[in-house]
C-alpha cells in the first residue's frame, strides 16, 4: 500500500523508510507553528512526489511535482499540497462530501456554487471524465480538495483524465493533503470559508481572501446559476448498450423552475412521460400558468433560500391555484418558506450519497443523496405542512407535504447522481398527483 506511513514488521508498527508526512500548519500572531496533530493519522501522501501504477507491469515511477498549492481556512489553518488543476486563487465555503463515486456530477452540480468540495474518499479520478455525465454545462464548484488523484484513469467511457479536465475548465484543485484532518475540522467547527491557491503561493494573501468571503448566509445564488432562456427538455435516461439517451412519449406538461437544476433530474421527469419546459428562476407565476402545465417542479440549487423572494411569491400563487407541485433541495426549502415555515443555516450541512432518511408514513429507512447547507426548521411549521421525512443522522427535516393542496417536497436529491435510487419513487408520486388532477 503506497500511501501507508507505517508498515508492520515483527508484529509491531514501524515507520516506513522514506515516507513523508503531510504538511499542515497554523498561522498565529507569533508566526507559523507546526501542527503536531497530524501525527495522529497513519496514512500519508508525499506532497513532493507521487507514484504511478499505470504501467502494464505495475512498476512504480516517480513523477516530480510541477506546481505547489495551498488551502487556507479562515481560522488560519494551512494545508500544503500539490496542484492538480488550474493555477490561480479561488475562494468559497469549504464543505466535505462522503460519496465514493460521482465526482464529475458533484463538480458540475450548480448546488455547489461558491463551495469548495472536499471528497473524503481517498482516490478520486479512477474512472476519468465523460461529457455524458455532466450535470450542467460548466463547473460550478469553486474548487476541489482531494487526497490522491490517479494519473491514469481506467474506464471504457473515459474521454479525459480528471486532472486534464480540471485544467481545461479552469478549476483550482489541490491533492496530497490530509483530507481526514480537514474533514474533522469541518465536522467539529462547521463549514468554513477558505481559499485555494495554486502556482504562485502567498499564504497571507490567501488568508485575507478567505476571511473576506462573506459566506453563503443571505446569498441568493439561484439567480446566478439559472438559465437565461426558457427551453424544452425531452431527453430520458442513458441507455449504455445503445450509448444514447432514450426519449419517452410525453403525457404531461411540466414547468421546471431552474434554481440550479441538474440534467439527471430533468431526465427522471422525461423518463416518466413529462415534457419539461425549463424556465429561469425569476419567471413570474403568471407566465408559467399561461403555459397551462399539469404540474410545477421546483429544482435544487445553491445558496440561502430566504433572499429568493421572487420564487417564494410565485410558489404561493401555485399553492392558491392548487396545481400539483414537487420541490427538491432548494425547492423544498422554498416550498416551506412559501407555506409560512422558516429555514436555518446548518453547521456543516449534508453532502454525500449515504445519508439515511426515514419515511415517517411507512417507517421505511432509505439511503439518500444529499447536498444542502440549509434546512427547514420544524419548530416553525404551520398547520398546513406536515413532516414526511426526517434525517437519521441529526433529526433534521427531510420532507414536507401540504395538507390542503397537492404539493410536497424532499430535501435530498432523489435522482441520485451520484447515489442510491431509494427515493426515486418520489417522481412517481408527482406523476400520480398530476394524473389525479387531470382525472
Amino acid at each position: 500500500m503506497r500511501n501507508r506511513l507505517f508498515m508492520k514488521r515483527d508484529n509491531r508498527w514501524r515507520e516506513r523508510p522514506g515516507s513523508a508526512t503531510i504538511r499542515t500548519r497554523r498561522i498565529t500572531k507569533a508566526g507559523p507553528v507546526p501542527d503536531r496533530t497530524s501525527a495522529l493519522f497513519c496514512n500519508r501522501i508525499s506532497v513532493k512526489r507521487r507514484r504511478d501504477f499505470g504501467s502494464p507491469l505495475g512498476s512504480q515511477s516517480e513523477i516530480p511535482v510541477t506546481q505547489a498549492a495551498i488551502l487556507v481556512l479562515e481560522d488560519g489553518t494551512v494545508f500544503e499540497g500539490e496542484s492538480v488543476g488550474a493555477p490561480g486563487l479561488s475562494v468559497g465555503e469549504v464543505v466535505f462530501n462522503t460519496a465514493m463515486t460521482g465526482y464529475q456530477e458533484v463538480l458540475t452540480d450548480p448546488s455547489y456554487a461558491r463551495q469548495m468540495v472536499t471528497l473524503t474518499y481517498p482516490h478520486i479520478g479512477n474512472t476519468g471524465m465523460t461529457d455524458q455525465d455532466d450535470e450542467a454545462s460548466k463547473v460550478w464548484s469553486a474548487g476541489l480538495i482531494v487526497r490522491d488523484v490517479p494519473r491514469r484513469p481506467s474506464n471504457w467511457r473515459s474521454q479525459v483524465s480528471l486532472q486534464d479536465w480540471l485544467i481545461q475548465r479552469g478549476v483550482v484543485a489541490i491533492a496530497g493533503i490530509d483530507t481526514r484532518k480537514l474533514t474533522r475540522i469541518l465536522r467539529e467547527k462547521g463549514a468554513q470559508n477558505g481559499a485555494l491557491m495554486a502556482g504562485d503561493i502567498d499564504v497571507e494573501k490567501a488568508l485575507e481572501a478567505a476571511r473576506k468571503f462573506p459566506g453563503l448566509k443571505g446569498m441568493d445564488l439561484a439567480k446566478v446559476v439559472t438559465t437565461e432562456k426558457t427551453y424544452t427538455w425531452t431527453e430520458g435516461q442513458l441507455d449504455l448498450d445503445a450509448n444514447a439517451f432514450v426519449s419517452v412519449p410525453a403525457r404531461f406538461k411540466v414547468v421546471a423552475y431552474d434554481f440550479g437544476v441538474k440534467t439527471n433530474i430533468l431526465r427522471m421527469l422525461a423518463e416518466r412521460g413529462c415534457e419539461v419546459t425549463v424556465v429561469p428562476a425569476q419567471t413570474p407565476a403568471a407566465e408559467v400558468l399561461a403555459l397551462k402545465p399539469d404540474g410545477v417542479f421546483l429544482s435544487n440549487g445553491p445558496g440561502d433560500p430566504e433572499p429568493c423572494d421572487y420564487a417564494i411569491e410565485a410558489i404561493r400563487t401555485f399553492i392558491d391555484v392548487k396545481i400539483p407541485t414537487f420541490g427538491i433541495c432548494l425547492g423544498h426549502q422554498l416550498l416551506g418558506l412559501a407555506s409560512g415555515a422558516q429555514t436555518m443555516k446548518m453547521g456543516h450541512g449534508h453532502h454525500g450519497a449515504n445519508h439515511p432518511v426515514q419515511d415517517l408514513d411507512s417507517g421505511r429507512v432509505m439511503i439518500t443523496s444529499q447536498n444542502h447547507g440549509f434546512a427547514i426548521d420544524e419548530a416553525t411549521l404551520p398547520p398546513t405542512l406536515r413532516v414526511t421525512h426526517r434525517s437519521l443522522f441529526d433529526g433534521t427535516n427531510q420532507g414536507v407535504a401540504r395538507t390542503d393542496v397537492p404539493a410536497f417536497s424532499f430535501q435530498g436529491h432523489p435522482e441520485a447522481s451520484p447515489g442510491p435510487h431509494d427515493v426515486g419513487p418520489l417522481f412517481d408520486r408527482f406523476v400520480a398527483l398530476m394524473e389525479q388532477a387531470k382525472a
